[in-house]
């Protein structure tokens, strides 16, 4: 079982919760904690959430938790891999608004608060987030990037659509999101490439608003997930895994069948779900097969 090394939390729960996930993060998770507890916002509660580091990262987080009293530092004795941790650390929450963030990113100090703002403001949107500057190892811009993941329509349908063409770098997975929404979904799941799954379900819930200002800045750098190999991604989310094969295509169609079928939609809406499925399908035809018979080749040896 995993084990605290803060005191017991208060009765009363914070507006938001932030579930902070790390995995032998020592080198940028000092300033991303830094930058956490500088927001203008201040009621919340942070999570730690160690994925059974072994390096420094439990003792930073040990220490930053016994000077503020909004951290809770949760160590898993072995490592879970990503999803888990993720899910973890949302299980662990109380609050009714809740973000995720990594270990190596910053937040500018009123991106909570301009969260927090839409969220109130906005009772049927789930996800709100700000737009997103790169920044390098030494905090340095590298540039600007677009996430133009605005899904204000108010068919599903079409914000699942529009979500799937768009997402590049999953920066809105570090929005602001109401929990109530979050535990309709699946989370994160145990495979490369589950937070793209993630947010096209929560998209199935209700529209994302972009903040039009840049508050939130990703770090890219050699170790983040980003810069990883397909097979040091797949491992990162099941570090215990060791299957020769991931027919990644084929994961993503199925789970995205799968986020339709349980969500609360009107046969009209599956129809036009299950459309921009098949053409999915169709457009990845090619990784599709390359898939197949990749699987026949492993099975065949």
């Amino acid at each position: 079982m995993p084990t605290s090394s803060s005191a017991v939390p208060e009765a009363t729960s914070p507006r938001v919760s932030i579930g902070l996930a790390v995995y032998n993060g020592e080198r940028f998770l000092a300033a991303t904690l830094d930058s956490l507890l500088a927001q203008t916002f201040a009621d919340f509660e942070l999570i730690i959430c160690d994925n059974a580091s072994t390096d420094r990262s439990g003792e930073i987080a040990t220490d930053y938790a016994a000077r503020d009293r909004r951290i809770r530092y949760v160590r898993h004795p072995v490592n879970l891999g990503a999803g888990a941790n993720y899910r973890h650390a949302f299980e662990a929450s109380r609050a009714p608004y809740f973000r995720w963030s990594a270990a190596d990113d910053l937040y500018a100090r009123e991106s909570l608060a301009r969260c927090v703002e839409v969220l109130d403001r906005e009772p049927s949107v789930v996800l709100t987030y700000p737009q997103t500057r790169l920044i390098d190892e030494q905090g340095s811009v590298i540039r600007d990037y677009d996430d133009g993941l605005h899904l204000t329509a108010s068919r599903a349908s079409e914000r699942f659509a529009a979500l799937l063409e768009r997402i590049g770098y999953c920066n809105a997975l570090y929005g602001l999101m109401r929990s109530a929404a979050l535990r309709k979904t699946r989370l994160i799941g145990d495979f490369a490439g589950s937070d793209i799954v993630f947010q096209a379900e929560l998209a199935l819930y209700g529209p994302f608003w972009e903040i039009q200002e840049r508050l939130f800045f990703r770090r890219l750098h050699a170790q983040a997930s980003s810069s990883m190999t397909p097979e040091q991604r797949r491992l990162f989310y099941v570090p215990a895994e060791r299957r020769r094969i991931f027919l990644r295509h084929w994961r993503h169609l199925s789970e995205h069948a799968r986020s339709v079928w349980r969500a609360p939609l009107s046969v009209a809406e599956r129809m036009r779900l299950a459309r921009t499925l098949a053409r999915m399908a169709v457009g990845e035809r090619d990784q599709l097969l390359a898939e197949l018979r990749t699987a026949a080749r492993w099975l065949a040896a």
